[in-house]
C-alpha cells in the first residue's frame, strides 16, 4: 500500500516534468500580470469586437471566447497540422458588452500538465466572467504563445478587451451599423472602425492606392471572407458559406 501510495504521488511529477514550460515570462512578471489585471478598475474592460462564445475543443469544463466563427479559429491543430474546429456557436456577444477579468493562467509545465491534452494547453488563457453570456463553464480568451514580456501580454490583451467603454463611439454610428454590430454583420458603407468592432481584426490587410483614393482587402483567416473599403468606408463584402463543423 505505502508502495502505491509513493508511485500515486509521482505521477503528477512525472507528468509536469514530461511538459516543458511554454512560457517566457519569469514568476515575477507572471505574478504582478495576475495582480494589476485582476484587482480594482482595471479588472474591468469591454469587448473589443462582437465575439462568439464555443465549446472548448476536448475541454467540456470550459468556454472558447473568440472574435472569429468556429470554422476560422486557428488554435488547435489535428495531427495532420489541419485546424481543429471548437465547436458549433452557443452564444453571440456584441462589442462593447462588459467583461471582467478573473485569471491570467500562463503554460508552465504544471499547468499544462493539469490541462485537457485536446485543448491549446500551451498558451496563455485569460479566464472572464462575461456580462450577459448564457451560464454555464468559464470563458477563456486565448493568447498567443511564447509571449516574451508583460507589454507583449498587455497588448495582445488590448486587442481584445477595451479599458474604457466604446458606448459613445459606436453611438456615433448609423443606427443600422449599429444593429449590425449586434448580429456580427458587415454592410456596404460601413465605416472600418465598425468593421472591426463586427468582424475584428483581419489576418491580412492589402492596400493599394489609385490617385488619391486608399483601397484596402481585408482578408479574414481561411481567405473565405473579404472586405473592400475605399477611403475608409466598405463598398463590396465577400462573404463565402463557412464550411461544415467537423
Amino acid at each position: 500500500m505505502k508502495r502505491l501510495l509513493a508511485l500515486l504521488a509521482l505521477v503528477p511529477l512525472a507528468l509536469a516534468t514530461g511538459c516543458a514550460s511554454q512560457t517566457l515570462l519569469s514568476a515575477e512578471d507572471r505574478t504582478k500580470l495576475q495582480h494589476d489585471l485582476t484587482t480594482g478598475p482595471a479588472s474591468e474592460r469591454y469587448l473589443k469586437a462582437s465575439s462568439y462564445i464555443t465549446p472548448f475543443f476536448g475541454d467540456a469544463s470550459k468556454r472558447l471566447l473568440t472574435p472569429y466563427p468556429p470554422e476560422e479559429v486557428r488554435l488547435l491543430n489535428d495531427t495532420k497540422g489541419n485546424p481543429i474546429n471548437p465547436g458549433a456557436v452557443q452564444a453571440l456577444v456584441p462589442a462593447g458588452t462588459k467583461v471582467r477579468v478573473l485569471k491570467v493562467e500562463f503554460p508552465t509545465a504544471w499547468v499544462m500538465a493539469e490541462r485537457v491534452l485536446y485543448s491549446p494547453r500551451t498558451q496563455p488563457w485569460v479566464y472572464l466572467e462575461v456580462q450577459g453570456a448564457p451560464p454555464g463553464p468559464p470563458v477563456i480568451l486565448v493568447l498567443p504563445p511564447q509571449l516574451k514580456a508583460k507589454e507583449d501580454v498587455l497588448a495582445e490583451l488590448d486587442r481584445h478587451l477595451l479599458d474604457q467603454d466604446p458606448a459613445p463611439r459606436i453611438g456615433k454610428f448609423q443606427p443600422r451599423f449599429q444593429e449590425a454590430l449586434k448580429q456580427k454583420k458587415v454592410l456596404e458603407y460601413m465605416p472600418e472602425a465598425a468593421v472591426e468592432m463586427s468582424w475584428g481584426k483581419p489576418e491580412s490587410i492589402r492596400r493599394t492606392l489609385d490617385g488619391q483614393q486608399v483601397h484596402q482587402e481585408w482578408v479574414y483567416p481561411g481567405g473565405k471572407r473579404r472586405v473592400f473599403i475605399t477611403d475608409g468606408l466598405v463598398t463590396r463584402v465577400d462573404e463565402a458559406a463557412p464550411a461544415a463543423a467537423k
